[in-house]
C-alpha cells in the first residue's frame, strides 16, 4: 500500500502522522510511504532522515493526498485537504466530527473512507489511540491553568500550590477519565487542593485510592458541579462520552457567579466543549476572557509539547496503520472490531451512530455499509 503523511496546516501544529522509525517499519512491511517536504521539521526531524528511513518525499500536500492510498494524518483534514480526499481513499486521523457538521459533510460527499482514532476502542471499552493524547493535555490542562491564573493574563494572580502561610487554589476537575486522572496527578503534585467530580463511582474508588485521600472525589450531579464551580480557582473540564458532543455540564449562569479571575480550561473543546462560555481557541490566542473568567479552550492542546505528543500518538497508532496497510481496510475492519468502531464515514454514509445523532444523518452500521 501506498502511505502518505502530509505536513499539518492547523495553526500551530507541529506533530506529525508518523515519524521515521515508523515509516521504518512501514517500509520493512513491504509499503511506500511518501512524506511531504518538512513534515517533521517541527518536531525536529529533516527530510533526510526520513529519507533515511526509507520514505520518498514530495513537494506538496496536493501531490502526497494524489499518490497515495492512505493519508496518516494527526489532527482533521481542514477545507482544502478535504478537497484533495477521493473516493475509496484511506483517512487516518483525528476526526471529532459530532460538533462539526461542515467536516462531516465534506467527508461524506468526498467518498473516502474516514476512521477516528478518537473512536477506536480495545476490550477494556477504552479508547487507545485517544488516550495518549489527554494523558498529554491533562497534564498540560494544569500548567496552562496556571498560566491563565496569573495576573497579567487576566487571572486572579494566584499560585496553583500557595506558599507557607498562605492557602493554596482550588481546582476543580469534572471528569475522573484519563484527562482527570492525569490532570490530577500534576495539580497535586503541585499541591493544589483538588476535587474530581465523576458519575462512574466505580472511577471514584479508583481515584481515591490512586491519591490515597489527596483528592476528594465528589459523585458529580447538576448541584455538586454548582457549589464546586462556585469554589474554584481553576476549572478543568474532561468530559468524554465517545464520539458524541461534550454535554454542557457547566453553564453560562454558573460561569457568571464564579470568582473574578478565576480560570477555565476545557479539554473537552475537540468535542464541542463542556461549558457553555467555551469555543475553541488556538495556540497563537489561546485565552479570552467572559464574565472576568479566563477561558483557555485550545483546540489542540498536545501541539504545544508536539515531540512528545508525537512520539505518544505514533506508539499508539503504528499498529493499527500496519494492520490497514498490511490486510487492506476492508479485511483490517471486518476482523478487528476495535478498529472497526473507528470507522465514522465510509464512502458517503455515517457509520458512527454518535455522529448521526449529533448532526441528524442518517446512520448506518459499519458492518452493513462494509457489506454493502
Amino acid at each position: 500500500m501506498i502511505i502518505g503523511v502530509p505536513k499539518e496546516i492547523k495553526v500551530h501544529e507541529y506533530r506529525v502522522g508518523m515519524v521515521p522509525a515508523s515509516v521504518s517499519e512501514a517500509v520493512a512491511h513491504g509499503h511506500t510511504v511518501y512524506v511531504e517536504t518538512n513534515a517533521g521539521s517541527g518536531i525536529g526531524f529533516s527530510d533526510q532522515d526520513y529519507i533515511d528511513a526509507g520514505a520518498q518525499i514530495l513537494p506538496t500536500a496536493v501531490a502526497v493526498f494524489a499518490e497515495s492510498d492512505m493519508i496518516v494524518k494527526v489532527k482533521e483534514p481542514q477545507a482544502v485537504e478535504r478537497a484533495l480526499l477521493r473516493e475509496g481513499q484511506i483517512l487516518f486521523t483525528y476526526l471529532h466530527l459530532a460538533p462539526d457538521p461542515e467536516q462531516t459533510h465534506d467527508l461524506i460527499n468526498s467518498k473516502a473512507v474516514c476512521i477516528a482514532y478518537e473512536t477506536v476502542t480495545d476490550d477494556k471499552g477504552r479508547l487507545p489511540l485517544l488516550a495518549p493524547m489527554s494523558e498529554v493535555a491533562g497534564r498540560m490542562s494544569v500548567q496552562a491553568g496556571a498560566f491563565a491564573l496569573e495576573k497579567s493574563r487576566g487571572g486572579r494572580g494566584m499560585l496553583l500550590g500557595g506558599v507557607p502561610g498562605v492557602e493554596p487554589a482550588n481546582v476543580v476537575i469534572i471528569g475522573g477519565g484519563v484527562v482527570g486522572a492525569n490532570a490530577a496527578q500534576v495539580a497535586v503534585g503541585m499541591r493544589a487542593n483538588v476535587v474530581i467530580l465523576d458519575r462512574n463511582i466505580d472511577v471514584l474508588r479508583s481515584l481515591d485510592a490512586q491519591f490515597d485521600g489527596k483528592v476528594q472525589c465528589v459523585y458529580s450531579t447538576k448541584d455538586a458541579i454548582e457549589k464546586h464551580v462556585l469554589d474554584a480557582d481553576l476549572v478543568i473540564g474532561g468530559v468524554l462520552v465517545a464520539g458524541a458532543a461534550a454535554p454542557k455540564l457547566v453553564t453560562a449562569e454558573m460561569v457568571s457567579k464564579m470568582k473574578p479571575g478565576s480560570a477555565i480550561v476545557d479539554v473537552a473543546i475537540d468535542q464541542g466543549g463542556c461549558v457553555e462560555t467555551s469555543h475553541p481557541t488556538t495556540h497563537s490566542e489561546p485565552t479570552y476572557i467572559v464574565d472576568d473568567v479566563v477561558h483557555y479552550c485550545v483546540a489542540n492542546m498536545p501541539g504545544a509539547v508536539a515531540r512528545t505528543s508525537t512520539f505518544a500518538l505514533n506508539n499508539a497508532t503504528l499498529p493499527y496503520i500496519l494492520k490497514l496497510a498490511d490486510k487492506g481496510y476492508k479485511a483490517a475492519l471486518q476482523e478487528d472490531k476495535h478498529l472497526l468502531h473507528g470507522l465514522n464515514v465510509y464512502r458517503g454514509q455515517v457509520t458512527c451512530r454518535e455522529v448521526s445523532e449529533s448532526l441528524n444523518l442518517p446512520y448506518v452500521t459499519p458492518e452493513s455499509a462494509l457489506a454493502g
